[in-house]
């Protein structure tokens, strides 16, 4: 059995003022870098879109099934809703990631998957609760069956007592590069 591996980029990037997406980080967009980092333990890896679709898969270069979510301003959970729709039926469990932490690290992957037995694993870094999230098969109808005007929290908090936290050694995992002073910020703490 394998575990898919869920990347949420349907959003439209308001207040970025451009795609996520395609916002670039070491001279690979945002996107490629989370595709390559899930699809080295995922498969198959899910890229859910939404604004300017068409754009985004003509600018990402690896490998990645592509859904798109016709509702996606509905909010996140329909694109969270549409990817798990996606996933194959004999996956074990969905690894699911924002497009905007693109810099989690492989070894942070590789630690939430040896917890695959758990119901939900979170990486957690400074006691801050990151992404990726692991959602074992169990839980999966749970979210598809939410409103779309719910919020995916609503599932992880009738679950919260089943909650694995993983703590890692990786900022990458509370990034959350909504605006352009954020992306700023991650591009000086990369780039020399």
């Amino acid at each position: 059995m394998s575990v898919a591996g869920l990347i949420l980029a349907a959003g439209e990037s308001t207040r970025m003022g451009s795609p996520k997406p395609l916002l670039t980080l070491d001279g690979e967009t945002f996107l490629d870098r989370l595709v390559a980092s899930l699809g080295a333990f995922c498969s198959p890896v899910i890229a859910v879109l939404g604004d300017r679709a068409a754009d985004i898969r003509a600018g990402t270069r690896r490998a990645v099934e592509f859904v798109v979510n016709a509702d996606y301003r509905s909010g996140q959970l329909t694109s969270l809703q549409c990817g798990l729709r996606a996933v194959p039926g004999d996956s074990e469990g969905v690894l699911f990631t924002l497009v905007d932490h693109p810099r989690v690290r492989p070894e942070t992957i590789a630690r939430l998957l040896e917890h695959r037995e758990a119901l939900l694993a979170i990486p957690r870094f400074g006691g801050r609760r990151g992404h990726p999230v692991y959602v074992g098969r169990k839980l999966i109808r749970d979210f598809l069956n939410l409103p779309a005007d719910s919020m995916a929290k609503v599932v992880m908090n009738r679950h919260a007592g089943q909650i694995r936290y993983v703590d890692v050694p990786d900022p990458g995992v509370v990034d959350d590069i909504d605006d352009p002073a954020a992306y700023e910020r991650v591009l000086r703490q990369v780039t020399p």
